[in-house]
Order: C-alpha cells, then structure tokens, then sequence
C-alpha cells in the first residue's frame, strides 16, 4: 500500500531546496511539492474493464538570478541528490536566460483563510473494491432503463491530493484534498438509427456520488435523443447546460478576464472595467474559496491566499484575474489566480471556480417559458472559437428542440453560431439548479436570439 507523504515531509523538502537555491547563489527561489494518489476503475463497452492506481510525486524548482528565471523538476522527491541535482538545473537554466525587465518578484507571505469540504477521510480509505461496487451501480442503473441504451466508456475515480509551497520571502504552507468521481457515456440505438455520445456525470470534494443517478440519467438522455430531426436555421432561444456553458465559455469569457490576456491586447474586455458587458441578469464571481469547489484550495500555485473575486456585477465587468507577475505589472495584488499542471510548470493565470450566480426557476419552468428554441446539453468544436473577438461556431449536440413550453424531439445535425460577448447579454434568465462542470459553477441559462443554423 502507498502511503502518502505527510504534511511535514513536503514543508521540510519545499524549504530545504529553497535553502540550497540561495546558497547556491539565487537571488529568489520557490520550490513547489505535489503529490497525488489516484485510484480509478474503467468502464470499457459496457463492462468493467481493470482498475489502476497512480502515484504521482513532485518537486518544481523557480531560481531567479538577476531577474532571469530558471526552472526545472524532478519525480523523485526522496532522494537528496536528486533534488539538489534538480536545483542546480534552475539555477544553470536561469543562467542561460534574458532578464525579464518585468520581474518584481516572488509573492510575500500572507495570512490564509480556511476551505470548507475539500477533505474527506472517507476518499483516502476507498480501495479499489468499493469504486468497482459503485461503478457496478452506475452500470446496472443504466441498463434498467431501457434496452437500447448501450453504455460506452466512464469509470469512478478517488484521489487524495497534497502541495506544499516554499519561498524565498518566508512563503510555507501545506494544504491537502481529496476528490471522487463518476462518469457514464452512453448512446441510444434503434432500428439503425445511433445517437451522439451522452454523458453523465458526478464529482465531488466530498464522499457524496451518486452512481446510480449518473447511470439512470445517462441512459435516459440517450433514449431521448433517439428519433432526431432536423430543423431549420433561424435565430431562436437557446437553453444551455452546464456542459456546454463550459465549453462555451472556458474559451472565450473565462480567457477574456485573464491579465494575461488583457495585458497582451488579447481580450474584448480591456479597458472595460466599469462598463456593461453582459445582462443584467449576470454576475459572476471567481470563488478559489467556494465550499467543496473543484477548485478550492488554501493557496493557489505561487502559495498566495485565493479569494472570492467579483468578476461580473449585474452585468457590469468589475476585475481581472491576476497571478503575481501579471498583477505586479500593474502595480496590483495577485488575485490568487495562478495555477500549475502540478509539479510539472511554472505558474499561469487560471480561474478557480468560475461561479455564475443563479436564479430561482427550476429547469422545468425555464423550458416552460420557451414557446420555440432549443436545450443544448454539449458542443463540439468551441476549442476553435477565437478568444480575442469571442467568435464561435459549434454544434450542438446531444440537443433537443422545444416547442410550447416542452421537449418535444431531438435534433440532428445543428449547429450554433454567434459572439459570446452578444450573447452574454441576451441572458434572459437563469435557473436554480447549480453544477459545478470543470471550472464552473453555473446553472442552466436561457439566452434569446442565437443563431441555430440547421442542415
């Protein structure tokens, strides 16, 4: 069994290579240790197919010498010498690089706030028996519903995960978290015809899946995208999911309110601080604090406190989201919005969880207001939506046409088109049934006016 590293183990190898990179002459130096042990069980065509457990342990290196930055990591965070061996690579990289005229340097330690729900004990004690008996739940779930639903891939997934971040302005801190999942795609068949892809799926800080909803409502959206039509192009409401909001937006808004963006003249947003970019209707907060966020952590990736930051206020742009460089730019304080892949990179500026506040109608009275438009569940193709003019051409799939306040067909072939600036403020309305997909936190919103163009 692989047992973790505990909290002073990670603080002790984070300072003592922050020690050996000043010795060895940097200016500055940060030392990054990350771990994660991940247990997964994969559904494959319909059946369990293995189980895995990953370990994975690291140890990332910043050494700036006369504004020059070098950076290097290593896997093996036990051995002295391989860590030592990894500072001297910084510090060789920050030897052989240009100054960087905008380097104002590491963060400055910080008092941090305490998060709610991200650990759970129960997680860490999961073997991978208890994952197989809930991804059976999931598949049995499935197949009850109806037998031309045919479950593809998914899985159930626990983690437990730790960093702990040391620099050389008297930055220490540890924090540690865990996380479980499980996931459900499906498609429909009858009489030839095959459905899209529809996928279902449960994630959370906290021991509190459900597998045997994420089976029933991926098989069920399967069976209801069964007998798709085609429909004319028009412009029409549009209900989006969280799914595809998050599609939607991860390449477009969320980018928009990045410095690193705005700083490189690369946002619709600049120098729109103060003026309406969005409905009425929309506020949005990046909360890296949001109990039992995906997200949610003590300190982001430079062991900066992360915070609530109003990004959206009833459709007024109010800030950016800033990481230590981008934020010392301008003279402003880092909004605890710089993330790693781990161990692996130096830090960038992310969002944390990207919260849409909601509404108070329940998907049943959104739909019910629509007299003729569309429920979108996911989009194909957003990756080539362009960030800076916020253009975007998608389609719109598994996707249902509403007529007179109801579901009434599935669609085939539709695709959807338009600028995700316009249509942040054509959100009429939102409902009350809060999800949190990759980095949003959102519920499902009705927009007016979108360009659905059918084949």
């Amino acid at each position: 069994m692989v047992v973790a590293l505990k909290k002073e183990q990670m603080l002790d190898i984070a300072e003592d290579a922050v020690d050996f990179a000043l010795k060895k002459g940097a200016d500055e130096a940060e030392a990054f240790a990350y771990q994660g042990l991940t247990t997964t069980v994969v559904i494959e065509r319909g059946q369990i197919a293995r189980s895995t457990r990953i370990v994975d342990r690291g140890l990332g290196i910043r050494a700036i010498i006369k504004k020059a930055i070098g950076f290097s990591y290593t896997n093996v965070l036990r051995s002295k010498a391989a860590v030592e061996e990894t500072i001297l690579k910084a510090l060789s990289s920050a030897k052989a690089s240009k100054p960087d005229e905008e380097w104002r340097g590491l963060p400055a330690k910080k008092q941090l706030k305490s998060v709610e729900n991200t650990y759970d004990h129960k997680i860490v004690e999961l073997h991978s028996e208890d994952l197989v008996k809930a991804a059976s739940l999931m598949l049995d779930a499935a197949e009850k519903v109806d037998k031309r639903v045919f479950p593809v891939e998914g899985g159930v997934g626990a983690s437990y995960l730790s960093r702990a971040i040391a620099n050389s302005n008297g930055v220490a801190a540890f924090d540690h978290g865990t996380i479980i999942e499980c996931s459900l795609a499906t498609l429909g068949q009858e009489a030839g015809e095959v459905t899209p892809i529809c996928f279902e799926f449960n994630v959370e800080r906290k021991y509190a899946i459900d597998p045997e909803w994420v089976g029933k409502e991926a098989a069920r959206l399967a069976v209801s995208a069964l007998k798709a039509k085609k429909i004319e192009t028009k412009s029409t409401n549009v209900i989006f999911s969280q799914f595809a909001l998050q599609d939607l937006l991860y390449f477009t808004l969320i980018n928009a309110v990045k410095a690193y963006y705005v700083q490189r003249d690369q946002s619709a947003f600049k120098g729109k601080i103060g003026e309406k970019v969005a409905s009425e209707n929309v506020t949005i907060h990046d909360d890296g604090l949001f109990q039992g966020g995906i997200r949610t952590w003590e300190f982001d990736g430079e062991g900066v406190p992360q915070q609530k930051t109003l990004v959206i206020e009833r459709g007024v742009l109010r800030n950016f989201l800033y990481d230590n460089y981008t934020a010392k730019k301008e003279g402003k304080e880092s909004t605890g919005n710089a993330t790693r892949a781990g161990y692996l990179s130096t830090p960038n500026v992310e969002a944390t969880n990207f919260h849409m506040i909601s509404g108070k109608k329940s998907p049943e009275e959104l739909i019910g207001e629509v007299d003729d438009g569309l429920l979108v569940y996911s989009l194909q193709g957003a990756h080539s939506s362009n960030p800076a003019s916020g253009e975007f051409s998608v389609v719109a799939t598994p996707a249902w046409k509403i007529e007179n306040g109801k579901i009434a067909y599935a669609t085939r072939g539709t695709m959807l088109a338009g600028n995700i600036f316009q249509l942040l403020k054509n959100i009429s309305e939102l409902a009350n049934n809060e999800r949190k997909i990759g980095q949003l936190v959102a519920p499902w919103v009705l927009v007016e006016n979108v360009r659905v163009i059918g084949k």
